[in-house]
Parts: structure tokens; sequence; C-alpha cells
């Protein structure tokens, strides 16, 4: 029975304050969840969550039943689950920790480039990526933003070159040592050549995506960097960023992608993952 003498009483004591507070903390709460949401959707994240909900729904029902013994089992597990969480996201909450300590998140700008630079850049690449495509010279290019990319170079050739179309094309020429490998841009320099990075888990992606394709997205699900690559079985340009992955870009598209990355006041990137080689 609703108790009407202290609502009563609840609705008197409440102040302009108390509802522009509320207002604000309800603001700020379903943001954080929103913003959580559309984080985890692009991470293997979301189909552990899947099988936690489930498990979750199963204590629930054998506590309603009173199933007894499944219950302890699984309430056993929960908090076996609470301790093992952070070793499973480990990847996951790095990127959210980095994403949020980024100095430039909302004008992300490659190796601190000034923009004309930056115009430069995005030209160079775009003709270097053209011409691989034009005869199907695969190929795998990161470019580094906020988030380092040390630790991936350490596995390939350090280069700290000048960034060029000539020595882009030199670096994937088949049967040179390097052409397996991704290639690591810092600013307009090539920091190293022949990297390992590491595979995307997708589970939503096709079974025909290649292995380039899955480094270019996993190195985009772990950092903030934007991996470029171009599939050597059918010479199509593709573009992962943000654990997004677009493919079969033309050069034009690729130039307007690359700029709304650079210079977020342009268009947003924004694209469902689609199949290719």
């Amino acid at each position: 029975m609703i108790d009407f003498t202290n609502l009563i009483s609840f609705f008197e004591n409440f102040t302009v304050w108390d509802g522009v507070r509320s207002v604000i903390e309800i603001t700020i709460i379903s943001l954080g969840i929103y913003y959580l949401l559309l984080f985890l959707q692009r991470t293997r994240a979301v189909a552990i969550l899947r099988g936690l909900a489930l498990l979750f729904l199963f204590a629930a029902a054998s506590y309603v039943l009173q199933l007894n013994t499944i219950f302890f089992i699984l309430k056993g597990l929960g908090a076996v689950t609470i301790i093992i969480l952070p070793i499973i996201f480990q990847p996951e909450l790095r990127r959210g920790l980095e994403q949020m300590g980024q100095r430039g998140l909302w004008q992300r700008r490659f190796g601190g480039l000034e923009k004309e630079q930056i115009i430069k850049l995005i030209h160079s690449l775009v003709l270097t990526l053209e011409d691989l495509s034009i005869v199907k010279m695969g190929a795998l290019i990161v470019l580094e933003q906020e988030s380092k990319l040390d630790e991936y170079s350490r596995s390939g050739t350090k280069l700290d070159a000048l960034l060029t179309p000539e020595l882009l094309k030199t670096i994937f020429f088949p049967h040179t040592f390097l052409h397996d490998g991704a290639v690591l841009v810092r600013g307009d320099r090539v920091m190293a050549a022949g990297c390992f990075l590491p595979l995307s888990e997708n589970p939503n992606l096709p079974q025909d995506v290649g292995s380039r394709h899955r480094a270019a997205l996993g190195i985009s699900e772990v950092t903030d960097a934007v991996a470029l690559t171009v599939s050597e079985e059918t010479g199509r340009i593709s573009l992962s960023h943000n654990g997004k992955l677009i493919q079969d870009i033309k050069p034009d598209a690729l130039r307007e992608l690359l700029y709304s990355i650079c210079f977020p006041q342009g268009t947003t990137f924004s694209s469902p993952i689609g199949s290719d080689d």
C-alpha cells in the first residue's frame, strides 16, 4: 500500500535544484551507458557479455525454482567470473583508458603534423594505394595517432624514413623480405616495416576476410590507429578505424574518409563491416 504521507512530504521538500541535479545525473548516466555500449559493440566483449547475461538468467531461474545445487554452482562461477573479467577484457579496458587520456581526442592529427602536411600525406597515401590497387599488390599501412605503436614496431624492421610513394611500393613489392608485414607510419615518416599485428577476433567477420584485413581491423580495435589495406586478390582498398572495417573504397572516397578522421568537423566515419578477401 502506498504511504501518501511520505509521498507528500517528499514533494514538499523537493526543490528546483533537486530537479536540475536529477536531470544532470540521469543525462550523465545515460550518456555513459550509451558510449559504453557503442564501444563494446565493436569488440569481442559483446559475445562475452551475452554469455554472462545468459548465466545470470540461469542463476535467477534456478533461484526462483529453488534448484539449490545448480544455483550454488552458478553462484560460485559468478564469483570467479568477477575476478577474471579484468583479464578477459584487458585489451578493451586498455583501449578505453587510452582514449580517455588522449590529448587530441577531438582534433586528431597524425604525429602532430599541421593541416597542410596532413593534406600532403593523405594525397601521397591515396596515390600510392591507387597504384597498388591497379596492379593488385597487397599492402597494409597503419597510421599512428594518439596511441603509440612502438610495441608493434619492435616486431618488424625499423626504418625511420620519409614516407614516399616510391618507398611504400618498394616495400610491398612481391618477394621482398618486408612485403608480408605491416608498415607503421608516424607523422610523415615510416617507423618500421614487416610488423606483426594482433588479428581481430570479431565474430561478425565473414569467413572470406583474410589475415591482412583481420590484422588491420585488429590494430584498430586495440588502438586509435587508421589501417589501410589493399587486397592482393581483388585489388580493393579497405580502411579500418575504431574497430570498423569499410571495404572496396574508391580513391576519392578514401581521401574524404581520411579527411573526416583527421578533421572531425567534416563527415563522420561510420560503416558496417563488409566482405572482402
